[in-house]
């Protein structure tokens, strides 16, 4: 099992795990996706393990249901337990990204998992992240 530095929410029972350094926004986003449907799955780390060629995203019971909410502080929301997860979301903070960088991969316990890089500020972030994980499950594509 490896410990993540990161933040993991479900969409539709897909696990997105939101990784960048601290202050990129990772929870900013997950409550942006939150507010829009999505599940807290873990907010600040994240236990990842494999089972059954699968890659499961656990949140570690310290923290459970724990949210940081910047200016407001730690707040108690509901949450899943664990999720599979689906797509890897690589936060920057540059602002001049790539205009059609497509999809990468991310590696985590040696399964890759498709991956995807952007600014969490960016007001199009959480609509990217819908699109990147219909991509990483087949129900749309990036055009090469």
């Amino acid at each position: 099992m490896a410990m993540i530095h990161a933040t993991c929410i479900a969409i539709d029972g897909h696990g997105i795990l939101i990784r960048g350094p601290s202050g990129s926004g990772k929870s900013d986003l997950a409550l942006r996706l939150i507010d829009t449907g999505a599940e807290l799955v873990s907010d600040d780390y994240v236990n990842v393990f494999t089972y059954d060629n699968k890659l499961i995203a656990k949140t570690p019971e310290n923290i459970s249901g724990k949210i940081e909410v910047r200016e407001l502080g730690i707040v108690s929301l509901s949450y899943r337990k664990e999720v599979s997860l689906t797509l890897v979301v690589n936060l920057t903070t540059r602002t001049d990204s790539q205009r059609l960088k497509g999809m990468g991969v991310f590696e985590i316990e040696g399964t890759q998992l498709p991956a995807i890089e952007l600014n969490a500020f960016r007001p199009s972030a959480p609509a990217m992240i819908r699109i990147g994980l219909e991509c990483a499950i087949g129900k749309s594509t990036i055009e090469p």
